[in-house]
């Protein structure tokens, strides 16, 4: 190769490296410059990590097609082993099982195609088919995606029938601990063995009840010993003295005390509170699920309470003022509802 490249070549060459989209390209231009500043094979093949044999290939393909010969890819991948039909297969059997490695991957092709693969090579394989290596997310094993679509259905229909003084509420129960709950957060490079946050060693429990206006973004939460028949009739004491007039529908779903006779006949005497049941394992239908995991990420998440009074009163305190997280809880808290197997977030204890 010439020492010597003309200006043209150099700016060119310049600004193919400019926009140079990965590593294989930017080196051959690299080299090819280098080698007409007067820098030797060996130099060049140390500082760029690759051999002698493979540079002068560069320099080759530079003197005969310029600028695009160099940064022509002529490898054109290997042959899988696998026939495409085999291949069809084999994506349909991991679609349906969940393999925990390459190696488990490797060993079910070769039971039942008798190609060996080795970890690696199989790993390449899956990426060519589209696979990635993650956790699956797990859902409930009995949820009915029908039974929420009925249901989605019913609210809309609930909502499209308001008269003015009507609300609709969401009702639940949380039972939050007194321990600290370690979450992610920023943490400077090289200190993160340094960052420690204490934790307490009882299991104490804050029993919360409450209803939540999505409208308004209003609740009423209160505390229990336990969370039964009396706290529920005690929360809706206090949500009929809160709105005097209109029917009160609540979104709830079907733990055991809302169903007990001491509700049914409260309700017998109340008869513009009406109660909606969410189907079972559909938490992503009731929305105050949501507020009380924003409440653990406000509260519980990288904080230590060493009394639990503390812990209670930085509790009531949220509740009091959801105010401050107006513009959070504007975005978090819609009826968008759609059919869906995942929990978007957990009543966390």
């Amino acid at each position: 190769m010439p020492n010597i490249l003309t200006p043209a070549q150099i700016t060119s060459l310049k600004v193919a490296h400019k926009q140079a989209r990965d590593k294989r390209s930017a080196d051959r231009i690299k080299a090819v410059l280098a080698l007409s500043e007067g820098y030797e094979y060996a130099e060049i093949a140390h500082l760029l990590l690759l051999d002698e044999t493979t540079l002068r290939r560069y320099v080759e393909r530079f003197q005969e097609e310029d600028i695009k010969g160099l940064l022509e890819c002529h490898y054109t991948g290997g042959v899988s082993d696998l026939t495409l039909i085999q291949q069809q297969d084999l994506t349909k059997y991991l679609q349906d099982n969940t393999l925990p490695t390459a190696s488990a991957v490797s060993a079910y092709i070769e039971k039942k195609y008798r190609v060996k693969y080795t970890p690696n090579g199989v790993t390449k394989l899956l990426h060519r088919l589209g696979f990635s290596y993650k956790k699956p997310r797990v859902i409930p094993g009995k949820v009915n995606l029908e039974r929420q679509t009925e249901f989605i259905a019913e609210y809309e229909k609930i909502k499209d029938n308001l008269k003015e003084h009507d609300s609709i509420h969401f009702m639940d129960a949380s039972h939050p601990t007194h321990n600290t709950t370690p979450s992610y957060g920023w943490i400077k490079k090289g200190k993160e063995g340094d960052k420690f946050i204490p934790t307490n060693t009882g299991r104490a429990r804050i029993n919360l009840h409450g209803t939540l206006n999505l409208k308004t973004k209003d609740t009423t939460v209160l505390t229990a010993e336990t969370v039964n028949y009396q706290t529920v009739i005690e929360t809706l004491n206090r949500l009929i003295k809160k709105y005097p007039h209109g029917k009160i529908h609540l979104i709830l779903d079907n733990a055991r005390y809302y169903h007990s006779k001491e509700v049914a006949e409260w309700r017998r005497h109340h008869t513009r509170v009406k109660l909606h049941f969410i189907p079972p394992y559909s938490p992503n239908l009731n929305i105050i699920e949501r507020l009380w995991l924003y409440y653990h990420k406000q509260v519980t998440h990288n904080r230590y309470f060493p009394r639990f009074e503390d812990f209670r009163q930085a509790t009531l305190y949220f509740f009091r003022h959801l105010k401050r997280y107006e513009t959070d809880l504007t975005k978090l808290l819609t009826d968008n509802f759609k059919p869906t197997p995942l929990l978007p977030c957990a009543n966390l204890s």
